[in-house]
């Protein structure tokens, strides 16, 4: 039996890799902002077949409550086997660009609350000597573009960090994982245009919980990803910079 803590649990993809622990019988903690979702969902991975749900709401820019709120996760279930962090928000660009307030805003909520969070679950589970982390960020922070540098530059922040996390809790056997998604079909995506790269998050839900369970290192997910931003990243910078991306 697994004892699995989601934070940013109600978005699509977490809330696809929570249904696949509750088929197994996992116990789930779960926290996000939205109590009704919250509601609704531990109500429906009951019936899916979850030993336990709890479930926890927080908020993302309250940087003091994020140790208190890791603390009682790891009180609940006693130990955690896999820690998800999947929360987090898609900015207008051009908002951030006009607003240097909303620009801190969404680093905050992309970034820093992320690191907050993370600082906090590996010192216990680096002590535990076991478990493993994995957090969602972009292939948007592979390389800053004009049309989400804002966004990109909060998932590229995170993935440095998480490098640096990874070298330093292999020490302690945890298990680090950045998972870097492509384009995920998702309600936080809804206004976008679909096309062919355009993948299904119970898909990606599904590489996620393959890539936790084989302590995997691979990052991008679809996996033809690394392609298309190796292409991304080689292009020279006087070039790049007269590309509309």
């Amino acid at each position: 039996m697994k004892n699995i803590m989601i934070i940013g649990a109600t978005s699509a993809m977490a809330k696809e890799v929570a249904k696949l622990y509750a088929i197994e019988g996992a116990n789930l903690y779960l926290i996000a902002r939205d109590s009704e979702k919250l509601t609704r969902m531990q109500d429906d991975l009951i019936v899916r077949g979850a030993q336990s749900v709890q479930v926890n709401i927080f908020d993302a820019e309250n940087f003091d409550s994020h140790q208190a709120l890791i603390e009682e996760g790891f009180q609940t279930l006693g130990s955690v086997d896999a820690l998800l962090i999947a929360h987090g928000s898609l900015p207008d660009q051009e908002r951030c660009q006009e607003d240097s307030l909303k620009a801190i805003e969404e680093i905050n909520i992309n970034g820093i609350s992320v690191i907050s969070l993370l600082t906090h679950a590996a010192n216990i589970m680096e002590k535990k000597k076991s478990g493993s982390i994995t957090v969602i960020t972009s292939v948007a922070g592979d390389r800053g573009r004009q049309s989400n540098y804002v966004y990109g530059s909060a998932k590229g922040m995170v993935s440095i960090f998480l490098q640096g996390l990874s070298q330093r809790l292999n020490k302690s056997s945890v298990h680090v994982l950045d998972i870097k998604p492509g384009f995920v079909d998702t309600p936080m995506t809804s206004k976008f245009e679909k096309g062919v790269l355009w993948a299904d998050p119970i898909a990606v839900a599904k590489i996620i919980k393959r890539r936790i369970e084989s302590n995997s290192n691979f990052s991008y997910a679809p996996g033809f990803w690394l392609l298309i931003m190796t292409i991304i990243k080689s292009v020279p910078r006087v070039i790049f910079n007269k590309i509309s991306l």
